[in-house]
């Protein structure tokens, strides 16, 4: 672990961040990243040995062995390397599930980032403590890990000391936890366990997703307001946890459900889009990819067509049957092709693999 932890910043005050966050201290490396859409997120897999009462992970990935590297399901190295080039990343962080669920796996994913990118290009780790071990945290530390963040079950203080294991190791340690209303005494008895353990502390707040609402729900949980994800409570309680980790001198950050929807996501999508925007799209400030889709049956035909209309700078997409090209060459050629027969559009597309629509206008 670094010394940082010894040179404490006991005096140091809740701040705003411009990232719609709060800290005491230094943000993590992993965190500077983060915010900035600076890292990959490669979940390594879906296996877990726990069932958190608060996990967001959709169905589509829990309890699955799968592999996305941002949003692309894909087990190529080859196509790992292409989205960390495809989003500029200067890092990854790598989440489950459980990692450890799959550790020579994941031991294979950090060597292989190390290798392609440098060792400068920094790598996080998130796990709970159920599979932590001296062994485990060896492999990972050999293989080049910079920073681990742990998930303690505020439920099993029992399994708190296996963090211990991970001191001996020259990496930066930290805790990354949810705040859980009426779970306060709770989180600052974990706080002052981890008191001259870690070096960092992070706080999120709860959120309300698809796989986790019945659960929440029932425990009388609910959302805060109608436009956001964060659960009632949460916040005010996370401001208190805090103020009360600061007085032990840890650095904390609180992240709230809106940093990572408007600063996380949003730079990191518009990194990608300079990147994955073709010579025909238009990039909004969003960073959405505006351009023209023609359906086809007959690809052949479709093509005949469109170059019948001088249009030359254009692209098949197969996996949705269609073919793209400029929107503002549709606009001004919509009456001609419409009387071809030709169904053209302008969509609004996210700049990720998956191309996840965000509107469809027909011309």
């Amino acid at each position: 672990m670094n010394s940082n932890k010894y040179r404490r910043q006991l005096h140091s005050f809740m701040e705003k961040t411009p990232y719609y966050s709060y800290s005491t201290g230094h943000l993590p490396k992993g965190c500077r990243l983060c915010v900035k859409g600076q890292k990959t997120v490669v979940f390594i897999t879906g296996i877990c040995s726990k069932s958190c009462i608060y996990c967001p992970i959709s169905e589509q990935k829990s309890k699955k062995d799968v592999i996305y590297i941002n949003e692309w399901p894909t087990r190529k190295l080859k196509d790992l390397e292409t989205e960390i080039r495809m989003c500029s990343s200067k890092g990854a962080g790598i989440t489950g599930g459980d990692p450890l669920a799959r550790l020579n796996r994941t031991v294979r994913y950090i060597r292989h980032m190390k290798k392609v990118f440098g060792r400068g290009f920094h790598i996080h780790l998130y796990t709970p403590l159920s599979l932590v071990s001296d062994k485990a945290l060896q492999k990972l530390h050999q293989a080049g890990l910079d920073e681990i963040r742990f998930h303690p079950d505020l439920w099993r203080p029992d399994e708190w000391h296996r963090m211990n294991l991970a001191e001996k190791y020259r990496w930066s340690v930290g805790v990354e936890i949810p705040a859980v209303p009426g779970m306060e005494k709770e989180t600052q008895a974990l706080i002052d366990f981890t008191r001259e353990k870690i070096d960092f502390l992070n706080i999120n707040e709860l959120e309300i997703s698809d796989t986790n609402a019945s659960r929440l729900v029932e425990m009388g949980f609910k959302a805060k307001d109608s436009l956001s994800y964060g659960v009632k409570g949460s916040e005010s309680l996370a401001k208190r946890l805090l103020r009360y980790a600061e007085r032990q001198g840890i650095s904390t950050h609180y992240c709230t459900s809106r940093l990572k929807d408007r600063v996380q996501l949003a730079s990191r999508l518009k990194r990608r889009a300079k990147n994955a925007r073709a010579s025909y799209d238009f990039v909004t400030d969003e960073g959405m990819l505006v351009r023209a889709q023609v359906k086809y049956t007959s690809l052949k035909r479709t093509v005949q067509l469109l170059r019948k209309y001088g249009i030359r700078d254009f692209y098949i997409d197969k996996k949705h049957k269609r073919i793209l090209f400029a929107a503002d060459i549709a606009q001004r050629k919509r009456d001609a092709m419409k009387k071809c027969g030709l169904c053209v559009s302008i969509v609004e597309e996210y700049p990720t693999w998956d191309c996840l629509n965000v509107q469809t206008i027909p011309l």
